[in-house]
């Protein structure tokens, strides 16, 4: 029997399997498929909520500890596995902006480096965006991830660990409970115990906890993705309008998100949306029309009320413990939530007021 019994290898899972090992504790990890290949890897991998202003002060909390650490985590990743996980710190433009006085007033009570520029200023610096732009906001010190590389270089720790087991391709059938205790899971092969049982399981953690008679509001929200094989330098930073983005990786290729679509757990790519996408990313960068589309893709985001991640203990039963419904923010967020729940669980004090997260009252 494992100290912590984690379900769900995402980035969520696997940091915090990683918290809980550093502190030296056994830790098994448990996934139905290959680490982070469901969110995780089908995310954008940007280190800041798109338009941060118009969310709630709890994803704030969290955005802004995490936006710090990944600075740190992507180079200790780096030095302990020698896997890139591609972190660029080159900023990211907000073109056209509705509710710009909001967003400067958000910078400035939070103390965000953020900016009005002029056209002049966003062709300087992105010279083959779509002409016709007046300004833009900038926030400089926004980040991106290279989330599939981050999934592989995390992945990579698990193995290297030697107080984590890791366990994929294991179909999960449910939690075990005995007297109102969850003391672990069923697996299609075997049954896995731990003296505490956390659920890192995204769109599917709501499905995991409906046999307890618990309903947690969080849903799965398809987003469709592409991404154009670009040569370096086409886009530097990323770019957003209009609610959807382009994101540059470092060897060039160039990524457009995103779609909402409410559709239950169907992953099915769709022609509507490709075609949609297509002109997302040839009217911020009308260039991109000359270059191959690599790939099309979806994946399926933990929709929750307001975005704000359910963390720490769920109420009514021992020993289990959630980290889920990040929405759109999970990789923006993970570092962060992965930390909180790392000290509600070790009793340290904790990094953020863990009060918001807290499923009591909001389950």
């Amino acid at each position: 029997m494992s100290d912590y019994l984690i379900i769900g290898a995402g980035v969520i899972g696997m940091l915090t399997a990683r918290e809980l090992a550093q502190s030296g504790a056994s830790v098994t990890l448990v996934d139905m498929n290959n680490c982070a290949q469901e969110a995780s890897w089908a995310g954008g991998g940007i280190v800041s909520p798109l338009y941060p202003w118009r969310y709630s002060d709890p994803v704030t909390a969290l955005a802004t500890w995490s936006q710090t650490s990944y600075i740190h985590l992507a180079q200790q990743l780096l030095d302990e596995t020698g896997l890139d996980p591609e972190l660029r710190q080159k900023g990211m433009f907000m073109v056209d902006v509705e509710d710009a006085e909001k967003a400067l007033a958000w910078g400035r009570q939070y103390q965000k480096p953020m900016e009005r520029v002029s056209n002049e200023f966003l062709y300087q610096k992105e010279p083959n965006l779509s002409s016709g732009c007046s300004s833009a906001l900038w926030m400089p010190e926004v980040a991106s991830i290279r989330n599939p590389r981050l999934g592989r270089s995390l992945r990579r720790s698990m193995e290297i660990t030697e107080n984590i087991n890791l366990i994929e391709q294991s179909r999960i059938e449910g939690l075990i409970v005995k007297d109102r205790s969850v003391t672990g899971v069923r697996l299609a092969d075997q049954m896995l115990s731990g003296n505490k049982v956390i659920l890192a399981t995204g769109a599917w953690s709501g499905e995991l906890l409906a046999p307890l008679g618990l309903e947690l509001p969080v849903e799965p929200v398809k987003g469709q993705m592409m991404v154009f094989k670009a040569p370096v330098g086409l886009i530097n930073r990323v770019v957003l309008m209009e609610g959807r983005y382009l994101i540059p990786r470092n060897d060039g290729r160039i990524l457009v998100g995103s779609t909402l679509e409410r559709v239950g757990f169907d992953k099915q790519t769709t022609e509507e949306a490709k075609a949609s996408l297509y002109q997302t990313a040839i009217s911020i960068c009308p260039t991109l029309d000359g270059y191959e589309l690599e790939h099309h893709w979806a994946g399926l985001r933990p929709g929750s009320p307001e975005g704000i991640p359910y963390i720490g203990a769920v109420p009514g039963y021992d020993n289990l413990y959630i980290n889920a419904g990040h929405y759109r923010n999970g990789l923006v967020l993970a570092p962060a939530s992965t930390r909180l729940l790392a000290d509600v669980l070790l009793d340290r004090q904790p990094v953020i007021d863990p009060a918001p997260y807290q499923l009591e009252g909001r389950v």
